[in-house]
Parts: structure tokens; C-alpha cells; sequence
């Protein structure tokens, strides 16, 4: 008869999450995931597959959550481009007051892990290319009611907010509130 799993498999995952966030996945063994998740390796190996396949669960879990939080911040009632300029800035404003400085997990891959890992490299791909799908259909619907210039290109833009959003993750390891400031303002300035 088969044994029924003691443990949360989601709360496991989310477990793991928190931990490659915060150590990436080199620096994370598999007794630190033991440790940290609270089974044993063979239940662990038998629910999650290897330390690889566990990782790449969980950066789809977090890029399905971030996606999920920035879609549904996108897509309010009225005003889309103040909906976009809340959005980046809520992107530096989590970065600066971070207190465990992990920076984006998928930013925090796609250094560690790319280029010789094309399951990751898909991830960070697919990862990115969410928010900026999400930002993009913003900013034509902003260029839909006259908020956004007609000469402005919505899917351009979204690419180059995600660029800058990406690299504001990567500055607010250790943070600059003016640097920080100065380059959001800068950014958004491209929109108005």
C-alpha cells in the first residue's frame, strides 16, 4: 500500500521558493532544501525530481505569481498609463525596501544560471515576456484613450520598461533612494 504524503507539497514549493530566492541555486544544497522544506531526501526526490527540476518549479511559481500581481494591477477601471508609472515605481520602491535584498528571482537566474541552462533560459524568457505582454497591452490601451502618444510604440516602450525594471532589481541590492528616484522619474518621463 502506497503512503500518503505527510507534508504540503505547496507549501514545500513555496518553502524551496523562498530559499534559491534568497541563496540562488548554486549556493542551495540539497540539505539546506531538506533543512528548509522539513522531509527527507527520497520524499523530496519523489515529489519534486531533482534540485534542477524543484528550481524550475519554483521560478515558474513565482513568475506566475509576479505575472498574475502585475496584470491585475495593469488592468484597473480608468487611467492605464498612471496604472504603468504606479507599477515601475512599485517595482523600485519593493527593491528598496527589501530587507533581505534578493532582488527578482528571474533577474537573479538569468545572472546566475544563463546562458548554459535553456531550461531556465526559457523560464526567464517566458517570465519576462509576461510582464512585458501585460505592460504593452496597458500602454495600447493608454494610446487607445489619448493618454499615450499616438507616436509612441506601446510594445518598444513595454520592452524597455522591463530592461530598466530589470536593472532597477539588480541596483537595489544595495540601494540609492536619489539613484533610484532619479532613473524611475527619468524612465517614465518617456511616456508622457
Amino acid at each position: 500500500m502506497a503512503r500518503t504524503k505527510e507534508f504540503d507539497p505547496d507549501a514545500a514549493l513555496r518553502a524551496a521558493l523562498d530559499l534559491f530566492w534568497r541563496k540562488g541555486y548554486e549556493a542551495t544544497s540539497i540539505q539546506d532544501l531538506v533543512d528548509r522544506l522539513g522531509i527527507g531526501r527520497a520524499s523530496l526526490y519523489a515529489t519534486f525530481g531533482t534540485k534542477h527540476d524543484l528550481y524550475l518549479r519554483a521560478l515558474d511559481r513565482y513568475s506566475e505569481e509576479m505575472n498574475g500581481k502585475a496584470a491585475s494591477a495593469l488592468f484597473p477601471e480608468g487611467d492605464a498609463l498612471a496604472a504603468v508609472k504606479q507599477l515601475i515605481r512599485s517595482f523600485a520602491e519593493d527593491a528598496e525596501t527589501d530587507p533581505d535584498r534578493k532582488g527578482c528571482f528571474v533577474t537573479n537566474t538569468a545572472i546566475e544560471c544563463l546562458p548554459h541552462d535553456e531550461l531556465a533560459a526559457r523560464r526567464v524568457d517566458i517570465g519576462l515576456g509576461g510582464l512585458e505582454s501585460a505592460i504593452a497591452g496597458a500602454l495600447v490601451r493608454a494610446r487607445n484613450q489619448g493618454e499615450l502618444s499616438g507616436d509612441k510604440d506601446p510594445y518598444s516602450l513595454a520592452r524597455f520598461l522591463i530592461t530598466f525594471v530589470q536593472g532597477i532589481r539588480v541596483i537595489a541590492k544595495r540601494p540609492d533612494r536619489q539613484r533610484l528616484t532619479d532613473a524611475v522619474d527619468h524612465a517614465l518621463s518617456l511616456l508622457d
